[in-house]
């Protein structure tokens, strides 16, 4: 994996579009919103749901979400298109077990996400769309 450090934290980032979906996994399972808000441009947004996208501190938040179940994602990158500083990922995503109070989870989706090359040579999300055309289910435990 080519991933470098990115100076504003501890958490590395890709300098590969390829491998960012596996850089957000990381991220996402570190359980640090820190570590995970390195993976987003600092203007980008996050669709909750169809057409109701959020960014900055509601961005966070739908992040924390997901984090507060206690679970980790794992990620099957479908498609990575990349034009110029431009990345366009299809991405296959489950979170699935026993969260903290007993109940058995699963929430799966295929994102289409946007990410942006850097001046520093790195990708970070720009649109995150974790439900891609699907409606987003609400967090609910089975």
């Amino acid at each position: 994996m080519d991933l470098a450090h990115d100076h504003d934290s501890t958490f590395a980032l890709a300098s590969d579009a390829v491998q960012h979906p596996s850089v957000f996994k990381a991220a996402f399972n570190s359980g640090s919103a820190q570590a995970l808000a390195t993976v987003y441009d600092r203007n980008a947004l996050f669709v909750t749901r169809a057409g109701e996208p959020v960014t900055g501190a509601e961005l966070r938040a739908a992040n924390a979400e997901f984090q507060s179940l206690g679970l980790p994602i794992s990620v099957r990158p479908r498609n990575t298109y990349v034009a110029d500083d431009i990345a366009l990922l299809i991405v296959d995503w489950v979170i699935d077990g026993e969260a903290p109070d007993g109940e058995h989870v699963h929430i799966e989706g295929t994102a289409t996400d946007v990410a942006r090359r850097g001046p520093d040579g790195l990708w970070r999300y720009v649109i995150d769309n974790p439900f891609g055309t699907a409606e987003r289910p609400p967090l609910a435990k089975r």
